[in-house]
C-alpha cells in the first residue's frame, strides 16, 4: 500500500475519532490546524474532509464543518488498510518471533522473510538494518542475520532512556496546561480505554495498541527525530517480545489500562500533581512488570 494512501486512511480515523468526541452539532477545527495537528498536508486534509462529507458525517461548506452525525464502527477503516509497507514488515516480524519462538542463534534470511511476508526483499532489509541498531540482531559479513538474545540490562538501560525521555515530555505538557494539544489529544483516549477495561477479560489484547498510541503521543509532542527514532525500540519491548510470558498477560493490561485511565482522570480534572503522580506510577508499575514478565535470556 502506498504511504500516502495508509497516511490519508489513518488521518481519516484519526479524524472520526475527533468527531466523536466533539459530538453532533459542534465544527470541525480550520483545515491548517488539522494539517498541524496530525503533521499532514492540506492536499491529506482536503481528501478527508471529502470524504466525511460524501459520506453525511459533516456538512461542509468553505469554512464551516459542521457535525451531522457520531461515527459508526463501519465508517473506519481497518487496521490492515492504514498500516504503510514498513509498518507491515515490522508487525509481520513480531508475529514471526512470537509465533515461532525462535531461540537466540536463529538465523534470519531476507529472501525467506519477504516471501513470507507478502513483500519485497528490500523492504525487509531495510527493517533489519533499522532493527539492527538496538543489538537484537545482528548480520554476520558476507552472510545472513542472527538473531540475538535479550537481556535484563537491555531492558533496564531502555527503561532508564524511556523515563528520561517520557518524563520530560510529560512535564512540558502539563507546563502548557489543559489547552495543549497533546493534553487534549490523551484525554480523547479515554472512552476507548474504557471500552477495553468493562470487557478486559475479552479485549485485553487490544490494549497494547491503545498503549502505544498513548505514548506515542507524547513522544511525538518532543518533535525530536532522535526521541522518535527510539520510540519504535520501545514498542517492540513493550508490545511485541517473543519472550513475555503470556500467562499474566491477562493481570499487566488490566493494571496497565487502569493506570492509563487515572492519568486521563487527573487531566480531565485539570489536577496537575495529580496527574504527575499517576504518570510516576505508572512507569514505575510498566518497569516492574517488564522485568518480571520476561524469560531473560541469562536465566536459561
Amino acid at each position: 500500500m502506498p504511504r500516502s494512501s495508509a497516511v490519508y486512511k489513518e488521518s481519516y480515523n484519526r479524524c472520526l475519532e475527533a468527531i466523536a468526541e466533539i459530538g453532533t452539532g459542534g465544527n470541525l477545527p480550520p483545515e491548517t490546524e488539522i494539517a498541524e495537528t496530525w503533521g499532514i498536508s492540506r492536499t491529506t486534509v482536503r481528501a478527508v474532509l471529502k470524504r466525511l462529507s460524501k459520506t453525511g458525517i459533516i456538512d461542509w461548506e468553505g469554512r464551516r464543518k459542521a457535525i451531522l452525525r457520531l461515527p459508526h464502527s463501519e465508517d473506519f477503516f481497518t487496521s490492515e488498510e492504514t498500516i504503510t509497507t514498513a509498518e507491515k514488515v515490522e508487525t509481520a516480524f513480531m508475529e514471526l518471533i512470537l509465533g515461532g519462538d525462535l531461540a537466540p542463534g536463529t538465523i534470519l534470511r531476507e529472501s525467506e522473510l519477504a516471501r513470507s511476508f507478502g513483500t519485497s526483499p528490500s523492504a525487509v532489509r531495510e527493517f533489519l538494518i533499522r532493527f539492527s541498531r538496538f543489538g537484537l540482531i545482528e548480520k554476520e559479513p558476507n552472510r545472513h542475520w542472527v538473531l540475538r538474545g535479550f537481556t535484563r540490562s537491555f531492558a533496564e538501560e531502555l527503561f532508564d532512556v524511556r523515563e528520561l525521555f517520557e518524563q520530560r515530555a510529560f512535564d512540558q505538557m502539563l507546563e502548557r496546561g489543559p489547552e495543549d494539544r497533546t493534553w487534549k489529544a490523551l484525554v480523547a483516549l479515554q472512552a476507548e480505554f474504557e471500552r477495553i477495561s468493562a470487557d478486559i477479560e475479552n479485549r485485553y489484547m487490544e490494549f497494547p495498541r491503545m498503549d502505544e498510541a498513548f505514548h506515542k503521543l507524547l513522544f511525538e509532542q518532543l518533535q525530536n527525530r532522535f526521541v522518535e527514532d527510539f520510540f519504535g525500540v520501545v514498542t517492540m519491548v513493550f508490545h511485541y517480545h517473543y519472550r513475555w510470558r503470556k500467562s499474566g498477560e491477562l493481570t499487566r493490561n488490566r493494571l496497565a489500562t487502569r493506570e492509563h485511565l487515572e492519568i486521563i482522570a487527573a487531566l480531565r480534572e485539570g489536577d496537575r500533581q495529580k496527574a504527575r503522580d499517576a504518570f510516576a506510577r505508572h512507569l514505575q508499575s510498566a518497569r516492574t512488570s517488564l522485568l518480571e514478565s520476561v524469560h531473560w535470556e541469562e536465566e536459561g
